[in-house]
């Protein structure tokens, strides 16, 4: 549900009140970031406050646990040692203001270019890998009933049901779903997971962290996927060459991790679960277009995230054609076939009402939340300038990812790589041209003109 600032300074002042913290002297504002949960800084007497809450109730839906057990997580994390914010009320109906908590704030920021640019990158690291480790040593009984433990081959055939879900239509999803249910490895014994260690949940002051946020989708399972996911090269953000966290080398924070966690880690599952989480994330990002879609949540971010699912797949290529013949790893790129708009993503109408929508709300002023979201709206109108081709002209790509899915087709299959990777860079370069992995594979990938340069 939409709330305004009004609303949402009452219902604060309903919470401080019940809870005994005091009147509201800082009128809440909207933090940046969070691309489902709304975050909103407030002060009450000398101290600030952050309240974390869902946009709409319709958000909750479907989910393992609510707000009040991802309270008692965070709580359960701070008395193993991690760095976790202290949690000093967990909303009630009657506050009006819906789903959430409320946390005392912390210092630092969470903003990935100012974390990167950090004097220790490599003193930052090893604390990011001790307080994963101390997370990875909460069992079932540390934590409130209620967080799920993950089954391997569950986890996959729900990813695969979302995909038809969505279209079922793009062929590198399809090959990476394909990989994952012919790979699933032997399940071990499961630890806490964080679910979203990575850039952009850390908070830190100078090079020290001072906090580790967002523990909504947490859950037992491997500790390979918490240490996989943080070095996906989306998390990297402008530091492609620092695969751990954009910080440093995936060897030092292994290494790290290491040493506090007593444990080795296994390579082979690590490269699993970052395959697992490269297509975990592109659907992610693919859905958002059918929340937006649904009006559960009209935010413009959402469609313009959705087009980043092809960032994900160019990602999970770069993973996966490792399996692939050395003759096709160096065939000649030729851009010879037409863009393939799938259909779950948003379309280029769909976008043009969301930043018309946005700027109607904005009028003449523009500050905290609305200038992220002015940066939201250039990229949207980015994709549009950028897209030579009408979505209503593409044509329908899910016989394709159906034979990957079935097996027929693999990456054995000579020409399969080279089309794969035709589309997949036309279609980045329309929806992200500042990726750093698309200049990566323009040196990577083989084509005539380098050809003739090395000639």
């Amino acid at each position: 549900m939409g709330i305004s600032v009004e609303e949402l300074s009452a219902g604060l002042a309903r919470v401080c009140a019940r809870v005994g913290l005091g009147a509201l002297s800082l009128a809440p504002q909207r933090l940046t970031g969070g691309a489902v949960m709304e975050s909103w800084r407030f002060g009450v007497g000398g101290d600030v406050y952050v309240l974390r809450r869902a946009p709409s109730l319709a958000f909750m839906e479907g989910r393992p646990y609510g707000h009040s057990t991802e309270a008692a997580l965070i709580e359960a994390a701070r008395a193993k040692g991690v760095t976790a914010p202290e949690v000093v009320a967990v909303l009630e109906e009657a506050d009006g203001l819906g789903s959430g908590f409320v946390m005392r704030a912390l210092p630092g920021t969470a903003d990935p270019k100012v974390i990167l640019g950090c004097d220790d990158p490599d003193g930052l690291l090893r604390e990011a890998a001790r307080d994963l480790a101390r997370i990875h040593r909460l069992r079932q009984g540390d934590v409130p009933a209620g967080v799920p433990v993950m089954e391997y081959r569950a986890a996959i055939a729900d990813l695969k049901a979302q995909f038809m879900d969505a279209g079922g239509d793009r062929p590198i999803i399809a090959l990476g779903l394909k990989w994952l249910e012919d790979n699933s490895p032997a399940e071990v014994e499961p630890v806490l997971n964080h679910g979203d260690y990575r850039m952009g949940n850390l908070l830190v002051e100078g090079s020290t962290l001072t906090g580790v946020l967002d523990w909504e989708i947490a859950h037992f399972g491997d500790r390979h996927e918490d240490l996989a996911f943080g070095c996906m090269a989306v998390w990297r953000f402008h530091r492609y060459d620092r695969p751990a966290l954009g910080l440093g080398s995936i060897e030092d924070y292994i290494a790290a991790y290491e040493a506090e966690a007593g444990v080795t880690v296994d390579p082979a599952r690590f490269r699993f679960w970052t395959i697992y989480r490269t297509v975990w994330w592109a659907l992610g990002c693919l859905k958002m277009a059918a929340q937006w879609r649904s009006g559960a949540d009209r935010m413009l971010e959402r469609v313009v995230i959705s087009r980043r699912t092809s960032e994900q797949e160019l990602d999970l290529l770069l993973l996966l054609e490792e399996d692939a013949p050395q003759q096709d790893k160096d065939q000649d790129l030729f851009s010879t076939r037409a863009l393939v708009r799938p259909t779950g993503e948003a379309k280029i109408a769909d976008i043009a009402v969301a930043v018309s929508e946005w700027l109607a709300t904005i009028k003449d002023k523009l500050d905290g939340h609305d200038r992220f979201q002015l940066a939201v709206a250039r990229n949207a109108l980015g994709i549009i300038a950028r897209s030579s081709t009408s979505d209503a002209e593409l044509c329908d790509n899910s016989h394709f990812a159906g034979l990957i899915l079935s097996g027929e087709m693999t990456l054995q299959t000579h020409g399969l790589l080279h089309d794969l990777r035709s589309a997949i860079l036309e279609k980045v370069q329309d929806d992200s041209p500042k990726y750093p992995a698309l200049q990566i594979v323009r040196e990577k990938w083989p084509t005539p003109d380098k050809r003739t340069e090395q000639a």
